[in-house]
């Protein structure tokens, strides 16, 4: 049985790009918010809990971001809005995007599919052990 019911929410991404090689850049995490304030406080962690390693520009840019261009990012996320946060540290640009979703809800199964019998649990010991 499928829900019609949807969901509104966010989908958060941090990306990694160095700036100093020719290679794009590189998805580091994900996650799903179900609230702007939700969405902003993931990024806000991420900022707080990296700013100590990076060197002072690159802190003073995070911080500047968690105080003056957090109410920015917030009244752009309550109006369902994406976001762009990044800062650049010794050659390396992290990127944290924040865009509107729509969460589509997920059928209840009652049963298995007629896939799931054809295998048979091994008694066998793992190669490992």
């Amino acid at each position: 049985m499928l829900s019609q019911e949807t969901g509104r929410g966010f989908w958060c991404e941090c990306w990694t790009e160095d700036l100093t090689e020719q290679r794009g850049p590189a998805l580091l995490a994900s996650f799903d918010a179900y609230s702007a304030p939700q969405a902003d406080r993931w990024v806000a962690m991420a900022l707080r809990t990296i700013s100590p390693s990076l060197d002072p520009d690159a802190s003073d840019e995070a911080w500047e971001r968690l105080h003056d261009g957090r109410t920015e990012t917030r009244r752009a996320l309550l109006r369902s809005k994406s976001c762009t946060v990044s800062v650049i540290h010794a050659g390396t640009r992290v990127t944290w995007t924040i865009r509107p979703v729509t969460y589509l809800p997920l059928a209840h199964r009652t049963e298995l599919p007629p896939c799931a019998y054809a295998f048979s649990s091994s008694t066998k010991a793992s190669p490992l052990n």
